[in-house]
């Protein structure tokens, strides 16, 4: 198996017109899923030709430039990354990095579906905590939300995680007229479990065939619920990502709050997005990219550093999400091919 070689961070770090250093690199590596959730994608998605898809070995080479680029932080998402054909070779090779000490972190974004077969074997190539998406714990709303999805798999698939030594970050997706109710029981089981928990306002990436107006639910008004009924302290805790922590005193757990829409997080962001298709994009909000597979297959590593480093110095301030009776997705591509 040819693998590209490891890299050692560049002197010249990665530096976008606002001063903010690119460390944390999103990875897709399939547009593909096992569930179909209402907010993520449509009922009848239309998938890119498997032909279309980066080789796990240009994967690997594209995500070593990164981190030649002074890249610390790598995940690796979908659609639901461990539906993809070689992913943990991907893993594998990608794990040089971390036994180099040139990466501090190789994780995934996963629904847990396929988690239970595959936990240990993360463990074993050095990914330390992974991030499940479960939005409820009522099978029933389960089923419904993700279009027919079984909630005890992914249950299952977190027990596994957790016996194998990961840390495990649920991320919940919170949806007026279906969640709503479900997350205080949902945050009080995850602290039981030991993990931590995000909550995301839902983000209009896409066409899915749902009314994204009546779906959506600030989390400012549910924050104001939870104190209610629990003490939320603030923390200091960043993690490189969006989320804003709080300890919930009652449980001892912590509490993630990502507000795309009703606080924007942008002004520190350090972090791009690699399609599967070997697309740059500088904002999951915008469209602007560079095109990182072309840039490889005319001029290998060095023409995709050069274009990675001209993409990086457009990166704009801010997304442009909005959702109203009159917004239209502010990109075309569904969430399933940038990835969260």
């Amino acid at each position: 198996m040819t693998t590209a070689p490891a890299s050692s961070p560049a002197a010249e770090p990665l530096v976008d017109p606002l001063g903010r250093v690119i460390r944390y690199v999103r990875i897709s590596v399939t547009d593909r899923c096992d569930l179909r959730c209402t907010y993520c994608m449509a009922e009848r998605q239309t998938f890119l030709p498997r032909e279309d898809l980066l080789s796990i070995e240009d994967l690997d080479r594209l995500a070593s430039v990164f981190v030649g680029l002074g890249a610390r932080r790598l995940r690796l998402t979908g659609g639901e990354p461990l539906v993809r054909k070689g992913f943990m070779d991907l893993v594998a090779r990608l794990s040089r990095h971390l036994a180099s000490g040139a990466l501090d972190e190789l994780t995934l974004t996963t629904n847990g579906m396929r988690l239970a077969e595959h936990a240990e074997a993360l463990a074993g190539h050095g990914v330390r905590r992974v991030n499940v998406s479960l939005d409820t714990l009522e099978p029933e709303t389960y089923r419904r939300l993700t279009r027919g999805g079984d909630v005890s798999r992914a249950l299952e698939g977190i027990a596994a995680a957790k016996a194998a030594g990961l840390a495990v970050k649920i991320n919940a997706v919170a949806l007026a007229r279906d969640n709503a109710a479900d997350l205080p029981g949902l945050i009080e089981w995850a602290h039981g479990e030991g993990h931590e928990i995000s909550l995301i306002e839902a983000m209009p990436m896409g066409e899915i065939g749902a009314d994204r107006e009546a779906q959506f639910l600030s989390l400012g008004d549910v924050r104001r619920g939870l104190e209610a009924r629990w003490t939320l302290t603030p923390m200091v805790k960043r993690t490189g990502g969006p989320a804003r922590y709080v300890r919930v005193e009652e449980t001892g757990g912590t509490l993630g709050f990502i507000t795309p829409m009703t606080h924007n997080f942008c002004g520190d962001c350090n972090r791009v997005r690699m399609t599967c298709t070997g697309r740059l994009y500088l904002c999951l909000g915008q469209d602007d990219h560079a095109d990182l597979a072309g840039a490889l297959a005319e001029g290998g590593e060095a023409a995709v550093e050069a274009a990675i480093r001209a993409a990086v110095a457009r990166k704009p301030g801010a997304h442009d999400f909005r959702i109203g009776p009159d917004a239209v997705p502010a990109v075309a591509r569904p969430m399933s091919l940038t990835g969260g």
